[in-house]
């Protein structure tokens, strides 16, 4: 059996993560995600989650792409991780290309990098919804 692990924070989840889980699994039998918990995104990444861990988690557990939801609660277990589950593959994103090499060097896991889906993101979906009411608020205003 061949195990995947990828790692991140599934925030207001869209079709670029489901693109990304389900090119996760096409690369093996049984996908973990390891799942940013609200501590760790807050104190460690400085961003606050619009949906609770447990919500996320239960988003991510309802794909079927997805085997098991594990908590991420440090940049540092990722190496225990793919030992404690024995995986074969580390799978993210290509915007952190570069960024996990060293998972390659210090597990017998490959480390593989993502095209992510290009016309789509978190960040972007914020950005646009930010826009969109400060026009209305501006439209409100004006009127």
């Amino acid at each position: 059996m061949k195990r995947i692990i990828t790692y991140g924070t599934f925030d207001m989840l869209h079709y670029g993560h489901i693109n990304l889980l389900r090119r996760a699994k096409e690369r093996g039998d049984y996908l973990i995600v390891a799942l940013s918990t609200d501590e760790f995104n807050q104190n460690s990444k400085q961003k606050k989650t619009y949906f609770s861990f447990e919500k996320r988690k239960q988003l991510l557990e309802a794909i079927r792409y997805v085997d098991l939801v594990i908590p991420e609660e440090s940049w540092d277990q990722k190496v225990n991780d793919i030992n404690l589950y024995q995986v074969d593959e580390f799978v993210i994103g290509d915007d952190w290309q570069g960024q996990f090499d060293f998972i390659g060097d210090q597990t017998n896991a490959d480390v593989v990098y993502l095209a992510r889906t290009p016309e789509i993101s978190t960040t972007q979906i914020k950005k646009d919804l930010s826009i969109k009411n400060l026009a209305t608020e501006h439209k409100s205003i004006v009127e």
